[in-house]
């Protein structure tokens, strides 16, 4: 009786084996790279939140003051521990004149200035911008938000494009 359930007790072949990690191999290179692409939007989705609140600080500022400046007036922060974004905005002195670029950075690091909208504040408006590496390549995720509140639905260079 022991040899008869040895002979039907045979389990996987290697062969089988082999086409269930191939098959598992195909489903993983089309999930991971799809995977980092949501992760990555969803980093972008951050900073254009963080942008839409310096607009609400800076109009309201502006309310108060008269004139746009940059993060310390405004009592602008970034929300919790990961930043990844680097942002930047022009402060003004009491009088309105334009100081040098104020910059809140992650810890990891200054990613490169936003080309093609660099900070700025004039005594009509300003720009304030977010600039990140998102995935260790040559590309930069580029955002900005205006007096307008323009263009924060399109980045001005996506790192997280397809």
């Amino acid at each position: 009786m022991t040899n008869a359930r040895i002979k039907t007790d045979q389990g996987f072949t290697l062969i089988e084996l082999m086409i269930v990690v191939g098959i598992i191999g195909i489903l993983a290179s089309i999930a991971i790279p799809r995977y980092l692409q949501w992760q990555a939007k969803s980093v972008q989705s951050e900073a254009k939140a963080n942008l839409a609140g310096v607009y609400s600080a800076e109009i309201a500022f502006f309310g108060e003051k008269n004139r746009y400046s940059g993060f310390t007036d405004i009592s602008f922060r970034v929300a919790g521990v990961n930043q990844r974004y680097t942002y930047r905005a022009v402060p003004t002195d009491a009088a309105g004149n334009p100081q040098p670029v104020e910059v809140l950075q992650p810890v990891a690091g200054p990613t490169a200035d936003n080309g093609t909208y660099p900070a700025a504040v004039s005594a009509t408006g300003f720009t304030a911008t977010a600039t990140a590496n998102l995935d260790s390549d040559g590309t930069h995720d580029e955002w900005h938000i205006n007096d307008a509140k323009a263009d924060l639905l399109v980045p001005d260079a996506n790192d997280a494009a397809t």
